[in-house]
């Protein structure tokens, strides 16, 4: 579950042997994007999340802890409590240091788990509480842990993202596994943030490598992360960030991804069923084709977001190499086919001749097309019945702005 096509979609949380409970698939959730949710709005995002068979939610909190943090973790463990019994869904944490205002005090911490690690909702690993972090590389960050970890009665199982550091930046006596980060699309100057990374087929790209890895967990990021555009869950619009200099609402409205969650209980099954064939395989119930695409060329409109996370006048903490957008995103049209048997499917744009991809096979089929220079609406369908249309694509973007950020649909049995 990155940007125009991007997203992920997903992250991967690769682990070092231990003899754990393994094959969860979790969600990222933004705390912080969660501002004004009550009871009912946590319970109705789990039972969705649910719905599509995620384990549970990685709750990515940042400093301060009083407030909106405090608050909205006790509502999200409250709609745990509360759900029927045929729901079952956890929650772990990973604590934020570069968000909110600074990195975490180790003694608030040690109470966070203290109070939340014990509770039946927390998601444990060989009876330890599962605990992450999103960066807090520095040295003192680091030793932190083993304070943290001696303080917390029977440990924690610790899974950071030190993804600054590289997987040779710190020794692995400390922890008992490392994240990877997917790709994203962002473009808030106030917040020094304005590149793509690639995407384009993340959705489908990320789980084959899951199937390749087999890692012990997933984690999709995210689910609410709407300003780096890798959402998954439903368009909140109070954690939207809306401000002249960090405005995501230009590139948020109307740019839905929760169709791609059709395609995760197969994809979720598949890895289950690889990494252990006790699960059983799950069989596609009613054919549907999901789709995504940016509606203009990646060269139009104008905008000062780089390809990758390099220098700019925006970019003031950019480290990698700089590359135009146009060489990082493909202008194309993806799309996962989920059939019951084998369909023909296809791919048009305005009143061009239709792309024909023939033989496509019972169960998740990938495929995709360019459009370079085509403009008009997409149409896609297959042989079995099922077809959609979607948004035009154009040649220039509304108002000359461009935006990265993809649009996601289903047709078929959605």
């Amino acid at each position: 579950m990155l940007t125009a096509a991007t997203l992920v979609a997903s992250i991967l949380a690769l682990h070092l042997p231990s003899p754990v409970i393994a094959q969860s698939v979790f969600a990222h959730v933004l705390v912080g994007n969660t501002a004004g949710y009550g009871v009912v709005q946590w319970t109705s995002d789990i039972k969705l999340a649910a719905k599509y068979h995620i384990d549970g939610f990685v709750l990515n909190i940042a400093t301060p802890y009083d407030g909106t943090t405090s608050t909205q973790l006790s509502l999200a463990f409250q709609a745990i409590d509360a759900l029927p019994a045929s729901v079952s869904f956890k929650l772990l944490l990973s604590f934020d240091y570069l968000g909110g205002a600074g990195a975490w005090v180790d003694a608030d911490v040690i109470n966070i788990m203290k109070t939340y690690g014990p509770n039946g909702a927390y998601f444990h690993v060989d009876g330890k509480p599962m605990v992450s972090t999103f960066e807090g590389p520095s040295n003192s960050n680091i030793q932190d842990w083993l304070y943290i970890n001696g303080s917390i009665p029977g440990g924690i199982y610790f899974v950071p993202d030190w993804t600054s550091l590289g997987s040779e930046g710190f020794s692995t006596d400390l922890v008992d596994g490392a994240w990877v980060s997917p790709m994203f699309y962002t473009d808030l100057p106030a917040y020094n943030k304005a590149w793509v990374w690639r995407g384009d087929d993340t959705w489908w790209r990320r789980w084959q490598q899951v199937l390749e890895v087999l890692p012990e967990f997933v984690e999709i990021v995210t689910w609410n992360d709407f300003g780096e555009s890798h959402y998954v869950g439903p368009i909140y619009h109070p954690g939207v960030p809306n401000t002249p200099t960090a405005n995501a609402t230009a590139y948020v409205d109307g740019y839905s991804h929760q169709a791609w969650l059709r395609t995760l209980p197969y994809q979720i099954a598949a890895y289950k069923h690889a990494y252990n064939p006790t699960n059983p395989a799950l069989k596609v119930a009613k054919d549907k084709i999901v789709y995504w695409y940016r509606n203009a060329p990646a060269t139009a409109g104008n905008t000062k977001v780089t390809g990758n996370n390099c220098k700019s006048d925006i970019n003031l903490f950019g480290y990698q190499t700089c590359f135009a957008v146009s060489d990082v995103l493909q202008d194309s049209i993806f799309a996962i086919v989920l059939a019951t048997k084998s369909v023909t499917a296809t791919i048009s744009i305005g009143s061009g001749e239709p792309t024909v991809f023939l033989n496509l096979t019972a169960g998740i089929n990938f495929i995709s097309r360019p459009f370079s220079g085509e403009t008009g609406k997409v149409k896609v369908s297959l042989s079995s019945g099922a077809h959609g249309e979607g948004p035009a694509i154009v040649s220039e973007p509304v108002r000359g702005v461009a935006n990265f950020n993809a649009y996601v649909q289903c047709a078929g049995g959605c």
